[in-house]
């Protein structure tokens, strides 16, 4: 176990194995953008900044790698992923699959803890809107989510949808900041869990239509910024 005091190091690390608090830290680089889809990641340039050996870097790429955030390029290294948009709806698309089939073992299952865990959730995740606290947001929004599908018990399940919104947090994160969505979303999420203090079925294709319509905002998002960077 290692923790990184070193003051004058940029990026400090908490008390973890280092290549977790490496992986922590490098995911979270990327999903805010400071890493770009292409570019590379270089071994030796990541352990002279984080003031520690190559062998906790190449397990920290692993990590990223099984969570298809960075790739492995003959020639090239590890390089954050690209992936065209086709493949980003889809991921959107298997969320939605996912999350409604375990939303609808949950909700029947759902007690006031549960619903009133969700609700603090949710308020810290308002707090972040309001701030515009891209990264709390992100991380926020997988928690409120996650928090709703809980009562179903679930564990295989669960586990797949947390790997699926790892890689669609970075596009959430740039959709947000390329549409300011922030009330849409603050709104669909309170109808959200309305619902489900109700217990009324008409949650699941509400959700679905949730995860659906981020989606295609994302990709309309893209292609806006993809068309006036043409134009500039």
């Amino acid at each position: 176990m290692l923790e990184q005091k070193n003051p004058r190091s940029k990026y400090r690390l908490k008390r973890q194995s280092l290549p977790e608090a490496l992986a922590d830290s490098l995911r979270e680089r990327i999903l805010n953008g400071e890493f770009k889809e292409g570019e590379p990641l270089v071994q030796e340039a990541i352990a002279a900044e984080y003031e520690c050996s190559r062998m906790p870097v190449r397990e920290a790429f692993r990590q990223l790698e099984a969570a298809g955030l960075i790739v492995s390029k003959i020639h090239k290294g590890a390089v954050v992923t690209t992936l065209p948009s086709e493949q980003i709806m889809e991921l959107f698309e298997l969320r939605a699959m996912l999350e409604c089939d375990i939303l609808t073992y949950a909700l029947s299952r759902m007690t006031d803890h549960h619903l009133n865990i969700s609700e603090q959730i949710l308020e810290q995740l308002e707090d972040a809107y309001h701030k515009r606290d891209i990264a709390k947001v992100g991380a926020l929004n997988w928690e409120f989510h996650r928090s709703l599908y809980v009562p179903a018990d679930r564990i295989q399940t669960l586990a797949l949808i947390q790997g699926i919104n790892v890689q669609t947090d970075r596009y959430i994160r740039l959709q947000l900041l390329l549409t300011s969505a922030f009330e849409e979303a603050e709104q669909d999420h309170r109808q959200i869990l309305k619902l489900c203090r109700s217990h009324d079925p008409s949650v699941i294709e509400f959700m679905r239509g949730h995860i659906i319509r981020a989606g295609h905002n994302l990709l309309d998002a893209l292609h806006a910024r993809k068309v006036s960077g043409t134009v500039a």
